[in-house]
Formats: C-alpha cells, structure tokens, sequence
C-alpha cells in the first residue's frame, strides 16, 4: 500500500453518519475506507468529465468552428423540446 498520510476532515453530521452507516453495515472496516473509496469514485468522475470534455465535447466544437451552419437558433432549439415535451405529455393520458 502507498505510504499512509494522516489529515483531520470535518463532516456535516448527515455525512458522517453516512460514513458510520457503511462501517456498521460492514461494507467497510473503518471511516477511512469509506473515504478513500468516495475518493476513488469522484476521481473517476473527474476522469470521465474529463474523457467526456476532451473527446465528445471538443469534437462537437471544433465540428461547429469548422461549419457554423450546422448550428441551431435557440428559438428553434426550444420549439423542438416544447414539441417533444407535448407529444410526450399526450401519450401519458
């Protein structure tokens, strides 16, 4: 394991039960477990945002500055989802 560095963290009480709550379930040995794992979690988020930003996202722009035209009015864009919103509301009655 990597070397061990000790910090002091405080809680909001909701999330230290949490963390209680997942020690006394037995999903994890100590606080510090439950940590390191919602540390690993929002490290992979970051990753995939990330991932998300540089591949879809710049495609999408660079995509846009190289054709301007592909591009939608926000008038037209808000019809469309108003459209969708009331076709969707008809098929629930």
């Amino acid at each position: 394991m990597a070397n061990i560095e000790k910090r002091t963290i405080s809680l909001p009480s909701d999330q230290a039960a949490f963390v209680d709550s997942k020690v006394k379930a037995g999903d994890y040995a100590s606080a510090s477990e439950v940590i390191r794992a919602g540390l690993r979690a929002l490290r992979e988020r970051d990753e995939a945002v990330e991932r998300w930003l540089n591949g879809e996202v710049a495609a999408s722009y660079d995509a846009m500055k190289a054709d301007p035209t592909r591009g939608v009015s926000v008038d037209a864009a808000f019809a469309s989802v108003r459209d969708r919103h009331a076709e969707r509301m008809k098929d629930r009655k």
